[in-house]
């Protein structure tokens, strides 16, 4: 599967042995480990609020609190991710390892503080408040499958170090 000549395309590991090093020594990285389903379970009991609201007009309260939460979680980990980012490549944000990630992140962001913005001003209905959180909540769900999608590139490439180093006869 990973010998040379092999039809896959060769590419960039995503952590080189140093960055491997710092990511499994620091702490920051068990923190997003734990916050990332924590907000994903948020995330979902939120959407399910979300769009009980819209298709009811029921539990407004409910809905608003879950995304606030939900809001509050995304911040949360994406000081702790910057603070693991620092640590393991030397940079906040866009470490070339993640710079996709943390461009969509930027997005992300943005739908969530907008509504807050909307939500404290009064600037939009019920309703709009509810279409600006699923709009923030799609772009939260391509971003989480950016990062799921990274994790697996990382333990493929942990899988090709393994193979490479129980074989000689594998290329690096």
């Amino acid at each position: 599967m990973f010998e040379s000549g092999s039809p896959m395309k060769a590419r960039q590991p995503l952590y080189t042995a140093e960055e491997r090093v710092r990511r499994d020594s620091t702490p920051w990285t068990l923190v997003q480990g734990i916050l990332a389903p924590v907000q994903f379970l948020v995330f979902l009991v939120s959407l399910f609020f979300v769009l009980r609201y819209l298709a009811t007009g029921e539990g407004w309260a409910l809905a608003t609190g879950s995304v606030v939460l939900k809001t509050l979680t995304l911040y949360t980990i994406m000081i702790t991710g910057c603070i693991w980012e620092k640590v393991v490549f030397g940079r906040y944000l866009f470490a070339p390892a993640f710079y996709w990630e943390d461009v969509f992140s930027m997005l992300v962001l943005t739908l969530h503080t907008a509504y807050l913005l909307a939500l404290f001003t009064g600037a939009l209905t019920a309703s709009q408040l509810m279409y600006l959180a699923l709009a923030a909540y799609a772009t939260y769900a391509i971003n989480a499958g950016q990062f799921i999608w990274k994790l697996r590139m990382a333990r493929l490439d942990m899988a090709h170090r393994d193979a490479v180093a129980r074989q000689p006869g594998l290329a690096a």
